[in-house]
């Protein structure tokens, strides 16, 4: 399992892993060598994974990683931003579903700290 707070995972993704966990071994060693592989820092590399996360409709992902892009010290216009830059490609539609997604994140983000 990543190391992460495990209350954070959804529970499929627990689960899953519960059930499969040399598939999620292997998957964990995979996402850090690519994380590895190349000069870009956290921040950086989480903001991208927010674009992606965009173009592929993945709401909780897109929700992790708005919470890791915090976390490596990204700024709410920082995330918004990566979220944006996706209208053009992925369509308004797309972008504006994401950015609701990155606002009930950070929603919840701000009930865990209060």
């Amino acid at each position: 399992m990543p190391n992460q707070d495990s209350s954070k995972l959804p529970n499929t993704y627990k689960q899953f892993v519960a059930r499969f966990p040399e598939l999620a071994d292997c998957h964990e060693r995979v996402a850090k060598a690519v994380d590895n592989a190349g000069p870009l820092d956290r921040k950086a590399q989480e903001l991208i994974k927010i674009g992606i996360c965009v173009g592929g409709g993945l709401e909780s992902a897109l929700r992790s990683h708005v919470r890791r892009a915090t976390q490596a010290g990204a700024s709410r216009e920082e995330i918004e931003q990566a979220i944006l830059l996706a209208m053009n490609t992925c369509g308004f539609p797309s972008t504006v579903a994401a950015w609701r997604w990155a606002q009930t994140q950070f929603e919840r983000d701000q009930q865990d700290q209060g």
